[in-house]
């Protein structure tokens, strides 16, 4: 679910969103408040829109985070929105498509967070942003680990949320790349409806996978315990 608004307020920062294809959403806050920074000194956010999933992060942590963006509007206004946050100094953004960041750089990142394009194979939207933002032919699933692959320290994580039905075949795909799933979080709107969503947290070791499960509202509509506790640090109504 996306948010339409020119803006879109936080708690402690306030996201423009006017120049960018993709607006804010249900999916972007939950990767930003489901990722946990933990000891992370430095944070990449891959395809970065408006900047939300770097600038929550940094509400959290004292990272260095770099957030990449290919879109120019949304580069600009990500830019924008670090800089006008509480935790300006901590943010940089890059406008370059991530594949030549990640082979013109040799940095290393503790934690890289990502919330993808991942319509790969639904009709195209009339708009040459949106199209940047939903679909995948910009960053291919397989460039895209390629260059996490490449950039992920050692003991590093790697934390995304995606399609339920496409999380099994890119799990396989990520294996290829010696990443492997350590916890995963099922989305479902609500309890009798299908999972949609699925956040995953990927390492360089295999390990026991932690699984749960998180409903956004139960079916009166209210938002459940589990997602407000979640979400309570960043969203103003709850």
């Amino acid at each position: 679910m996306a948010m339409h608004n020119h803006f879109f307020r936080f708690k402690q920062f306030t996201i423009h969103q006017e120049h960018c294809a993709m607006k804010v959403s249900t999916d972007g806050v939950l990767l930003g408040a489901w990722t946990q920074p933990d000891n992370a000194t430095s944070i990449l956010d891959i395809g970065t829109g408006t900047g939300l999933i770097a600038i929550m992060l940094a509400q959290r942590t004292t990272a260095s985070i770099v957030g990449v963006e290919i879109e120019p509007n949304a580069y600009r206004q990500a830019e924008e929105n670090a800089a006008n946050s509480p935790w300006k100094q901590q943010i940089t953004m890059v406008q370059s498509s991530f594949q030549d960041y990640f082979r013109h750089s040799n940095l290393k990142f503790d934690l890289i967070v990502s919330n993808p394009p991942f319509f790969s194979n639904s009709l195209k939207a009339p708009h040459d942003g949106r199209n940047l933002a939903r679909h995948n032919d910009e960053l291919p699933t397989e460039e895209l680990l390629v260059g996490v692959d490449k950039m992920l320290s050692p003991d590093g994580r790697f934390c995304l949320i995606l399609p339920y039905v496409d999380s099994s075949l890119f799990l396989v795909d990520a294996a290829l790349h010696d990443l492997y799933c350590v916890h995963k979080t099922y989305i479902k709107p609500k309890p009798k409806k299908n999972r949609t969503r699925v956040l995953l947290e990927l390492a360089r070791e295999r390990q026991k996978v932690h699984e749960s499960d998180l409903i956004i509202q139960d079916e009166e509509g209210k938002y459940t315990e589990d997602f407000v506790k979640l979400t309570r640090d960043y969203y103003l109504f709850l």
